[in-house]
């Protein structure tokens, strides 16, 4: 269990990123973060390595047929226009191969999590923009200044709200989020920043946010309340461009649709929050 956030003090400049970030904005749920589980024998193949192949780490990777792709299956099938996809489908780069597409496969036995940006089936075999392995036995991080499939570096598939959690009533690490704008910065534990704005009001990748603890939960349905505690706990960690104030959900279909009720909590309920003096990342 990671080192909890509920009593770091609040940055000086806290009420200057939330105003530039957007205090009226509403809190999101974004079902984005598949994943696959495979067992420790896992046939092992190549991946080929395209636009970040200098910031990843080389293959083989245990990369099964069913890989899932970004979104599949519980945003597809809530969506209309996208319901008659298949997975091979989306595997293949539709709807579009523009797409973030990430893919993530976690190996439990051996404690290792594979993730991969921009991940497609071709006729020919799996390519991916980025390739990350990280070891789920250490806290080591990405190399300082390189990437991850996420742009702050970090490891997507700690940071989602995942369904066992929800079924086991309680969240102990801190989420994950996207905002539109930020800043040609990182902090720990992020390793790389994806932006050439220098405004310090902008939030830095790995930029920690905490919901007010104050902020009164009550009044939401079980699976939201866990998530609300959990962000007034351990909060969330800017991990990448996008959507303002949009939160990673397993694209779960035993998840319950979360996105009205969050988007009840406004920017202006979230503090930035900075470490202690004294503290020292854990090792």
């Amino acid at each position: 269990m990671e080192h909890t956030g509920d009593t770091w003090p609040v940055a000086e400049n806290s009420a200057a990123i939330v105003e530039a970030i957007g205090i009226g904005k509403p809190l999101r749920g974004n079902t984005d973060m598949a994943f696959v589980l495979v067992p420790p024998n896992q046939n092992k193949i190549d991946v080929k390595l395209t636009s970040y192949s200098t910031e990843s780490d080389s293959g083989p990777f245990p990369v099964p047929d069913n890989t899932p792709i970004e979104g599949w299956p519980a945003a597809f099938v809530r969506d209309s226009s996208m319901r008659s996809l298949s997975l091979e489908d989306v595997q293949r780069g539709k709807p579009s191969l523009e797409a973030d597409r990430h893919g993530i496969v976690v190996d439990p036995v051996n404690r290792k999590l594979y993730e991969f940006y921009r991940l497609t089936k071709t006729d020919t075999g799996w390519t991916a923009s980025q390739a990350s392995i990280f070891d789920l036995h250490s806290n080591r991080m990405r190399p300082d200044g390189w990437t991850s499939s996420d742009a702050a570096g970090l490891p997507i598939f700690p940071a989602i709200v995942r369904y066992d959690e929800l079924k086991r009533g309680k969240i102990e690490h801190a989420l994950r989020v996207t905002f539109k704008n930020t800043r040609r910065a990182y902090v720990y534990p992020a390793t790389h920043f994806a932006s050439s704005k220098t405004d310090e009001n902008l939030p830095r990748m790995g930029e920690r946010f905490r919901l007010r603890k104050n902020f009164d939960t009550s009044k939401f349905s079980t699976e939201v309340r866990i998530v609300l505690e959990a962000l007034k706990r351990y909060g969330m960690l800017n991990a990448d461009n996008g959507i303002d104030w949009a939160v990673s959900i397993a694209p779960d279909q035993r998840i319950p649709e979360m996105h009205e009720e969050l988007r009840k909590v406004k920017g202006s309920d979230f503090e930035v929050v900075i470490p202690p003096p004294g503290y020292s990342p854990p090792k």
